[in-house]
């Protein structure tokens, strides 16, 4: 029997009618969705809080939980890697680094290390099958090229900077439901001495937290990379595999192409591998700057999954309003959300607590993501505002510092607060770069998602 933990944003509410049955609400999943529940729902909830069964006769509630993202199921019954082909892309890695790497997964079915062009061939690796692209082809084409090799049900890619954890094979557990194309795991930046070391631990782009989740655009979760990911071979082959016209992107792209396709992808923190940053500054900035600069591609093949900023119309008017010096206003603007909220509700338990709570939370979520959008999308502009008026350079100012001070003081990086405010904004600045570039070279319809906010 399956198990299933409730998300983090699961809130429910309880009431009781006339008769002494439950009639409970519940807020939860990624966008948030309100789920009405009577008798049966309410007994499913117990169960669930409890212990994470689900009674006989609930599956179709069960169901509609999951494809929420209001509950996870809880991997069990993992495979081995006896049935899993591991693919690494490699290009001028240590080969001490690689022999490490293929050691860990020697109980895999097949290891191949695709050579993508490196100056200096690589030598041989014991317990791996190398090939050698003659010409680079990026990521991409590696993956693919050590993919058409594989015979097994599944392929397991992993980077050859990231280390292999012999617990992070329950991800594959998820592929008992057949719905389940892809699974990832939690990489964690390796801990060092070096302030760049130390400040990734907190901030690592592959890094997506310690929630479960199932994988969707403009989702908390809406993609995983491609640093270690798991795949059904079968629907890999499908969808044609990694796009190699994407230089970086490329597993948004292919995680994005299989959940349109009505695949599921999931994110599976429980799964832990760990990825070794950039040994420079340099290759850290070249690094975020071609993250940045698959966004007008992806903006121009995904339309609408790509935006700097999806927000509802009341809260970008409330910040809007507060960052122009109206905060009074802004708080107005806020309180008419809570009220519509409430409208929309109707009749539900606590419909009250319920709309306070979820205008609340949306509106300082909404306060984060205009942040975040200022400084990694916008930053041009932003600042050419700055240059004449002066409320927007108190805005880009709030933008650049109180949302990273917030996190190193929920986080506790082992970075003191201004050297960690000072690389957030140089990290946010260099992803910026990376997707101005993009649009100026990109000459795709569509691009300019990019940048675009989307209101609801």
């Amino acid at each position: 029997m399956t198990r299933y933990r409730p998300d983090s944003s699961w809130w429910r509410t309880r009431r009781r009618s006339t008769d002494g049955s439950a009639n409970d609400t519940v807020v939860a999943g990624s966008p948030l969705r309100l789920f009405r529940l009577g008798p049966a729902g309410s007994k499913l909830a117990d169960a669930l809080e409890a212990t994470g069964d689900a009674p006989d006769g609930s599956q179709q509630l069960v169901n509609r939980f999951v494809d929420a993202g209001a509950i996870h199921p809880i991997p069990d019954q993992a495979i081995d890697l006896a049935a899993v082909t591991v693919v690494i892309p490699a290009r001028n890695e240590r080969h001490v680094d690689l022999q490490m790497l293929v050691s860990s997964v020697s109980s895999a079915a097949k290891v191949i290390v695709v050579d993508d062009g490196s100056p200096l061939e690589l030598a041989p690796i014991d317990g791996a099958l190398v090939v050698r692209r003659e010409h680079s082809g990026g990521p991409a084409a590696a993956r693919n090229t050590g993919a058409a090799l594989a015979d097994t049900d599944f392929v397991l890619f992993i980077d050859a900077d990231t280390c292999w954890n012999d617990d992070a094979v329950v991800l594959f557990a998820h592929f008992t439901d057949s719905r389940v194309a892809a699974v990832a795991p939690r990489v964690r930046s390796i801990d060092g001495p070096s302030l760049l070391e130390r400040y990734e631990t907190a901030e690592s782009p592959l890094d997506l937290g310690p929630e479960a989740a199932r994988v969707r655009p403009n989702s908390r979760v809406s993609y995983v990379p491609a640093a270690a990911l798991a795949v059904r071979r079968s629907t890999f082959e499908q969808l044609g595999g990694f796009d190699e016209s994407f230089r970086y992107g490329e597993d948004v792209d292919f995680v994005w192409r299989a959940v349109a396709a009505g695949h599921v992808v999931r994110y599976e923190p429980l799964a832990e591998v760990q990825h070794r940053p950039r040994g420079s500054f340099e290759a850290w900035i070249r690094q975020r700057v071609g993250y940045g600069s698959a966004a007008a591609s992806l903006a121009a093949r995904h339309r609408g999954a790509v935006t700097p900023l999806k927000i509802n119309r009341w809260s970008a008017g409330a910040w809007a309003l507060t960052g122009w010096g109206r905060p009074d206003a802004g708080v107005l603007v806020a309180t008419s959300s809570w009220a519509l909220l409430l409208r929309k509700l109707g009749d539900a338990p606590d419909r009250r607590g319920i709309a306070l709570r979820l205008a609340g939370r949306g509106n300082l979520h909404a306060g984060r993501l205009v942040a975040s959008a200022v400084t990694r999308a916008w930053l041009p502009i932003a600042i050419v505002l700055a240059l004449f008026f002066p409320r927007a350079r108190r805005a880009l100012a709030v933008a650049l510092t109180v949302p990273s001070a917030v996190h190193w003081i929920s986080t506790k990086p082992n970075v003191d607060l201004s050297r960690y405010v000072l690389l957030k904004a140089l990290d946010d600045a260099s992803y910026c770069t990376g997707v101005w570039r993009g649009l100026v070279k990109s000459r795709a319809s569509g691009r300019w998602g990019a940048i675009t906010p989307r209101f609801d």
